[in-house]
């Protein structure tokens, strides 16, 4: 099996949305996610806001493509888009 996308997320300590991004992804065998947490870091979320131009999180990013928000992750799945963009090499 080919290695997956790299997986980055912008996220919080208590973000709900976050936690089911994370099973989501974790579920379809994405091993480890880069997160980067905006609550303790504001540079982080100033750079988030400036490349995503959202200021909700969690923001997720597969391989070099934004992938959005959590329903955005579920949606993607839901067209069985997700898998494909994360064994995409």
């Amino acid at each position: 099996m080919s290695p997956m996308q790299t997986v980055k997320m912008y996220t919080t300590a208590v973000c709900p949305y976050c936690m089911q991004a994370k099973q989501i992804l974790k579920a379809k065998g994405v091993a480890q996610i880069e997160e980067i947490r905006i609550d303790t870091d504001a540079q982080a979320r100033a750079q988030m806001m400036e490349i995503t131009g959202r200021r909700t999180v969690p923001q997720i990013f597969i391989g070099q493509t934004h992938v959005g928000g959590c329903d955005d992750l579920i949606a993607l799945d839901a067209r069985d888009g997700l898998l494909p963009m994360l064994n995409a090499a």
